[in-house]
C-alpha cells in the first residue's frame, strides 16, 4: 500500500520573524499518512532551527474511551483515502504559505493502534511561541477536518463502530 509520505529530504528556507529577524535554516519536510509509528523526535527535528525560539507539538494517542462508547475502548482500526498523503501535504503546504515564518511536520497514522499509540503528530517552529501555538492548533484542526481517514472503534466486549462518518 502507497503509505502517502511526502518526507522530503533538507531544504534550506529563508524565515523571517514578526520582528523582522531572518535567516537561512535546514529544515526537512515531513507531510505523512504511513502505517509505521510516528516518531516525535524527527517532527521536532524537522521543524528546529537556530532562529527558532519556540517549538509546540501536538500529540494524539489512542485514548481509552469515547463519548458514544457503551464500555471501554481497546483500539482503533485507522482507514484513509488512497488521496489522503497527497491531500494531507496540501493542508500543510497551505498551512506553510500562510504562517511563512513557521517550520511545520505532521503526520497521520493509519492501521490498527492499541490505547496510547500515536494517531497524529504536529510540530510547529518560529521565533516566538504565539504564531508557532497559532499554526499548530489550525494545522491539526484541518488534519481532522479534511483529510479522507475514518477510525473503526473497538470496545472491551468485542463490539466496534465506525466514529466520525458524516
Amino acid at each position: 500500500m502507497d503509505s502517502g509520505r511526502t518526507t522530503e529530504p533538507a531544504l534550506v528556507a529563508e524565515l523571517s520573524d514578526a520582528d523582522g529577524h531572518s535567516g537561512r535554516a535546514e529544515t526537512r519536510r515531513i507531510n505523512e499518512v504511513t502505517e509505521e509509528p510516528l516518531d516525535i523526535p524527527a517532527h521536532v527535528a524537522a521543524v528546529s532551527t537556530g532562529s527558532c525560539g519556540a517549538v509546540v507539538t501536538f500529540i494524539g494517542q489512542v485514548r481509552d474511551h469515547d463519548p458514544d462508547a457503551a464500555g471501554q475502548v481497546t483500539g482503533l482500526d485507522y482507514s484513509a483515502h488512497p488521496d489522503a498523503g497527497r491531500i494531507l501535504a496540501e493542508i500543510a503546504d497551505r498551512f506553510r504559505t500562510e504562517f511563512p515564518q513557521v517550520n511545520l511536520a505532521v503526520s497521520h497514522r493509519i492501521g490498527h493502534l492499541d490505547v496510547g499509540d500515536l494517531a497524529l503528530v504536529a510540530a510547529a517552529a518560529s521565533a516566538h511561541r504565539g504564531v508557532a501555538f497559532e499554526a499548530c492548533g489550525r494545522l491539526v484542526e484541518a488534519v481532522k477536518a479534511e483529510v479522507p481517514i475514518w477510525k473503526k472503534q473497538y470496545e472491551v466486549d468485542g463490539s466496534h463502530a465506525w466514529v466520525g462518518l458524516a
